[in-house]
């Protein structure tokens, strides 16, 4: 065995025997080991040896594609005459061959593998060393020499291993240090990573139901019975609503939100509670009753590691999880690596709701109550637009409006006196909205998802989105005291009943992501990569028990790439790219880009700096086009204050940007008050799509459309183009064209075919008779 193989060989053990033996903080003063055995002993056999096959099996080698080496400048070594005087010039045709032939030897393969160079990386650093040796003026002298000695038979081809190894190593420093980046983004025990948690004693009560089953509100009881609490909710208006409710209650309670942060002492002082969004909860502070909300939402790809950290690292007595049935098992198994027991307290819905055995297939037959879903936007456009021509008026709720704006559509909606009695929205009223809803309409049952790639396609929903969308029909709290769920076309009924029959998919998952600390200790092992590669090294690297996964970054590393040229220290950078951006908002997209080159000029963004860039103050939308720019308007200022409670000196005006949002917030809601006016108005335009539906396309045949997983393989009807053709399944995939409109586009163009043809055939017919006469006339002379 060779010397490298040796060394190699030792430093294993070596990390081996020293990582076996690691201890958390001494604050605990428990070892890593202790809990697993301690569940051992518990009658808990099965998560020991799961836990402990997956924590000692060997890691999975890293993806070297991801490996950029390091440019290495040409120069000419110090000592490099020294080497031309001890010996002779090279010869570069003879030393190219000698090259040649150090690259075929097998044995030079492997030993180069033991140390981290697999065949991509061998064959790129040679390519690299190869340059060096044949472009650089003078080497250095005892490369010289070596080269000389082979060249001229003195010595053996495998002499240069060495040298190339060094030559190799500067150009892919990761291969000095592939231990230190195994253990950085060693994954495997995350509970460790949360020391106060682990000193205490934690209960864990999970409340499991269906939607409208009280289980929130028995947590939240808890929560104000107790001296000090933290409220942790998906969304910015459920954080809303508990901060409200909860100093109604006469309980002072403080708000903290991404983008802001209301403290209701006059002086300043944090309260004993808090209601926050859950990316927003404090680790370090001790409550008494801490509530999850939506813990189903742990195995979600981009945001679950969100409430795996709350989990896992809240310092509460009493921690109350609420959330579906389908994830009481898997929070069971996730609390044996803590120790930790948990009760569980089931509840049943409060109203019942049913599905009817009929589709609405007209809007004719809307009814006060009538709830249609979505799952585009353009199919909103279209249908407000079809509802308004036939005399009624409709609230619309959908994502990115601004959450004032969707407080007041609910509002009107839920009005009784307000002659608006039809909501159409998107998924969007799944959470944080009270809604009196008596009929859930389902429009489609496809919607585009992002799935485990990254690539964005269309797919019909899952059973938990169907029932957390359904469950929202007859809510308890509502006057109508039973709900009702149906499709709007025939042939999606059949359908839905399957998939809301199903038993909902239990949750085996939770989500992981690499901290600011993790990458910044990556970065100083590979001072030289973007922090797009950084993070893509990290996931290579990562080892992650059974129970977890890494989440998505792509969302990540677009704003990473975005930002890249800029210059930012890596703390910065990374807290800029963690800002919750659409990146399919252009104007968005470019007002982080301005935002993060002003920071890097240490140029304070100062109110009237914004206000010129967003070009304030900004008129009432004269059409679609414009509301959507509203839209994006107030996503940008959202921005600025998420970046202003980061970094506080250089965006110093976060409450007059707050009084220009609320502003803006009003603009908008003016805007979506008339949204048929500005539909109208878009028409001659047809932007982005948004096309006015003709008069109940619901009636087209119900072979022509896609309904559920057939979404995508079905064909369209000829004239315009099927389900294959690349421009209208793109534009469909995309969002940009909804179905009904690509069947009425298919529609009017099959009609002026028609038309086309009738003048054609008539002029066809009259030029055969000419012909005809002339042929006579021919024949009679």
């Amino acid at each position: 065995m060779s010397l490298n193989r040796c060394m190699l060989a030792l430093s294993r053990v070596t990390v081996q025997h020293r990582f076996t033996l690691r201890t958390v903080p001494a604050t605990t003063g428990v070892h890593k080991w202790t809990i697993p055995v301690q569940s051992q002993e518990n009658g808990l056999c099965g998560v020991f040896q799961r836990r402990s096959i997956s924590s000692g099996s060997s890691p999975r080698p890293p993806d070297t594609s991801l490996f950029v080496p390091v440019s290495r400048k040409t120069e000419m070594a110090e000592d490099g005459s020294v080497g031309l005087e001890l010996s002779q010039p090279l010869e570069k045709g003879e030393l190219l061959k000698v090259l040649n032939k150090f690259y075929k030897r097998k044995e030079m393969q492997k030993l180069a593998a033991d140390q981290g160079l697999d065949a991509r990386l061998f064959h790129q650093a040679f390519i690299s060393f190869r340059k060096h040796v044949l472009e650089t003026n003078a080497l250095s002298a005892d490369l010289h020499i070596v080269l000389h000695d082979i060249c001229c038979g003195a010595g053996h081809v495998d002499d240069i291993y060495p040298y190339f190894m060094r030559h190799a190593k500067q150009i892919f420093p990761m291969l000095d240090c592939m231990d230190d980046l195994r253990k950085i983004s060693d994954l495997r025990v995350p509970a460790n990573w949360y020391p106060e948690a682990r000193a205490i004693q934690r209960k864990l009560i999970f409340h499991a139901g269906p939607t409208n089953s009280g289980k929130t509100y028995h947590a939240i009881q808890r929560y104000l019975a107790a001296k000090s609490g933290v409220y942790c909710g998906p969304l910015k208006l459920l954080a809303h609503e508990i901060f409200e409710k909860t100093n109604d209650a006469g309980v002072p309670c403080d708000l903290v939100t991404g983008e802001e942060r209301t403290f209701v002492d006059p002086e300043g002082r944090q309260s004993g509670h808090v209601a926050c969004t859950i990316e927003m909860c404090s680790v370090t502070t001790p409550y008494e009753v801490a509530v999850i909300d939506e813990i189903q939402m742990i195995r979600d790809p981009s945001r679950g590691w969100a409430w795996t950290r709350a989990l896992l690292g809240l310092c509460a007595d009493e921690i109350h999880v609420c959330g579906e049935p389908a994830a009481i098992n898997f929070i069971k198994e996730l609390m044996y690596t803590t120790g930790e027991e948990v009760e569980v307290h089931n509840y049943e819905r409060l109203t019942p709701f049913s599905i009817l055995n009929h589709a609405v297939e007209s809007l004719d037959n809307l009814k006060p109550g009538d709830c249609i879903v979505c799952f585009s936007k353009n199919d909103i456009y279209s249908i407000s637009r079809q509802i308004e021509l036939k005399g009624k008026e409709c609230a619309v709720i959908y994502g990115s409006l601004p959450p004032g704006t969707k407080l007041a559509q609910a509002k009107k909606f839920n009005d009784p006196e307000d002659p608006c009695k039809v909501l159409v929205a998107t998924d969007a009223i799944g959470m944080g909205l009270n809604l009196s809803i008596k009929r859930i309409i389902f429009n489609s049952l496809v919607k585009p998802v992002v799935n485990e790639k990254g690539e964005k396609e269309m797919a019909t929903i899952s059973t938990s989105q169907a029932l957390q969308i359904a469950g929202r029909a007859g809510r308890f709290s509502s006057i109508f005291k039973e709900g009702e769920v149906t499709t709007m076309h025939r042939d999606d009924l059949p359908v839905l009943k399957e998939i809301l029959s199903r038993t909902v998919d239990p949750i085996e998952t939770a989500g992981l992501h690499p901290t600011a600390e993790q990458i910044e200790m990556f970065a100083y092992h590979l001072p030289d990569a973007s922090l797009a590669n950084l993070l893509d090294i990290f996931v290579s690297f990562s080892q992650v028990d059974g129970l977890y996964f890494v989440c998505n970054i792509d969302d990540f590393k677009f704003l990473a790439d975005m930002i890249q040229h800029i210059p930012l220290n890596l703390r910065a950078r990374y807290v800029f790219c963690t800002a919750p951006i659409n990146k399919k908002q252009p104007f968005l997209c470019t007002s982080f880009l301005k935002f993060a080159r002003q920071f890097s000029r240490d140029e304070p963004l100062t109110f009237d700096w914004v206000c010129r860039h967003v070009s304030w103050p900004l008129a009432m939308p004269k059409n679609i086009k414009d509301l959507v720019h509203l839209e994006a308007v107030h996503d940008v200022l959202d921005l600025y204050l998420w970046l202003s409670y980061r970094f506080m000196d250089m965006f110093p005006d976060a409450n007059l940007v707050r009084e220009v949002q609320k502003e803006l917030d009003t603009i908008i809601q003016e805007g979506v008050r008339s949204i048929t006016r500005l539909i109208r108005a878009s028409e001659p335009h047809a932007v982005g799509g948004t096309l006015p539906g003709s008069p109940n396309p619901q009636s087209r045949t119900t072979s022509s459309r896609p309904r559920g997983g057939k979404a995508l393989s079905q064909k369209s009807p000829s004239g315009f183009g099927g389900a294959n053709s690349s421009l209208s399944s793109k534009l469909v995939q995309d969002g940009l064209l909804t179905p009904q409109l690509l069947e009425q586009l298919q529609r009017e163009w099959a009609t002026k075919l028609s038309k086309d043809a009738a003048p054609a055939s008539k002029t066809s017919t009259g030029s055969k008779t000419q012909n005809n006469k002339t042929n006579m006339k021919k024949k009679k002379k």
